[in-house]
């Protein structure tokens, strides 16, 4: 049987977000996949390192719209740590809060797109519609609905209320509710199951050799969580199980979303009625000590890397992300591979991929690739436009 090659990218109704799947077919079956990025590259690591310390927490935290609080968690503390501060306890706590409600957030986000993809529509309305409330609490702790911008260096921007702490609890009884009639679904509807059973499989081997994290390597039966490996915050003090199942594949992943909700509530109610008293933030000085480190937070798609480097100014000298979509990606193509071209949509979403968080620009000249700094950048761009008569010689 002749073999055909569909692209599926970087425009395509099935991907919220540009990316470019090669997808090699024997009649309807893929028998091979290659991945492309690039087209939503926007440079964040280099803006950063054109502003204050203070500055760029706000512009990281728009690495990802759905990932926002753990970017900010993960470059704060890498400031605190290099400049020696220790974040009060109270703050410690609210950025769990803020962290398990993100989570929580994101789950019921893949499990509407997930639904879209099968075409189960239904499914997508109701998760969505039971979005809105992890989203108003989100919006009642910090004033904003996506980027809640409640991290900054030394601890957070707003503590939360009494009055706030009861209309979160009443708002978490709610979703635990629903959660409950998503593991239904999950478990006895018959639709889910003929879509995700068997479909993009990895293997506990596979997802260990290509370094799944996430829900992704916990469907595959690795019990992997920075929250329990390698804890911050108050997380050491609290009581939650690592979800895994051992089906290795689409079904695996929305099996340990669903449960993770109900963890993460477990969580916030263990946080939430026992906030300790305290100060919210400490006194951050303008410049930071020269020094450099790596720190890693279990985001809601798997473990967030950040690393940020001081010269002792008051720009970072450095900073660098590496979210999790881009460890994950390793293993799509090889989900993919097996699979029916119906699936492959599905197959891509079950990752919860984001584009955002993780492109990279590689400037390839002559057949080989070389990094270029972000003058040398500029002053091609300047050029360019000259000789189209626009001169941006003189922007800053």
């Amino acid at each position: 049987m002749p073999k055909i090659t569909v692209p599926l990218g970087p425009q395509h109704p099935a991907l919220k977000e540009p990316g470019n799947f090669m997808l090699i077919l024997e009649g309807e079956e893929i028998v091979d996949a290659t991945l492309r990025l690039g087209y939503n590259h926007r440079g964040i690591e280099t803006a950063a390192e054109s502003r204050n310390f203070v500055q760029a927490t706000y512009l990281i935290e728009r690495v990802c719209g759905i990932c926002s609080h753990a970017h900010a968690t993960c470059y704060v503390t890498n400031v605190e740590h290099i400049a020696g501060l220790e974040v009060p306890k109270r703050a410690q706590a609210i950025r769990v809060v803020v962290g398990e409600l993100e989570r929580i957030h994101s789950h019921l986000l893949w499990l509407g797109v997930a639904a879209h993809e099968i075409g189960f529509d239904t499914l997508f309305m109701y998760s969505w519609r039971d979005r809105e409330h992890v989203m108003d609490a989100l919006e009642t702790i910090s004033g904003n609905r996506v980027h809640y911008s409640m991290n900054t260096i030394g601890g957070v921007r707003r503590d939360i209320s009494k009055e706030d702490l009861d209309e979160i609890l009443k708002k978490l009884s709610v979703l635990e509710e629903r959660t409950k009639y998503y593991i239904k679904l999950a478990t006895q509807e018959p639709t889910l199951h003929a879509r995700t059973k068997g479909v993009g499989m990895l293997p506990t081997k596979e997802a260990l050799k290509r370094d799944a994290c996430g829900p992704l390597a916990r469907a595959s039966a690795i019990a992997r969580d920075v929250r329990k490996d390698d804890p911050s915050l108050v997380y050491n003090q609290l009581d939650f199980k690592v979800i895994t199942s051992d089906s290795c594949d689409v079904f695996g992943r929305l099996y340990v979303r669903v449960f993770e909700i109900l963890e993460s509530v477990k969580i916030l109610r263990q946080v939430l009625p026992y906030l300790p008293e305290g100060p919210i933030a400490v006194k951050t000085p303008p410049k930071i000590p020269a020094g450099e480190w790596v720190t890693r937070y279990e985001a809601p798609r798997g473990e967030d890397v950040h690393y940020v480097k001081s010269d002792g100014g008051t720009n970072p000298a450095r900073v660098k992300v590496r979210a999790p979509t881009l460890a994950n990606f390793e293993s799509v193509a090889y989900m993919l591979k097996g699979d029916q071209l119906a699936d492959a949509p599905l197959i891509i979403a079950a990752i919860d991929p984001c584009f955002s968080c993780t492109d990279r620009a590689t400037l390839v000249r002559g057949g080989s690739s070389n990094v270029e700094l972000m003058k040398d950048l500029r002053t091609r761009a300047i050029e360019y436009y000259k000789k189209k008569g626009i001169d941006f010689s003189k922007v800053s």
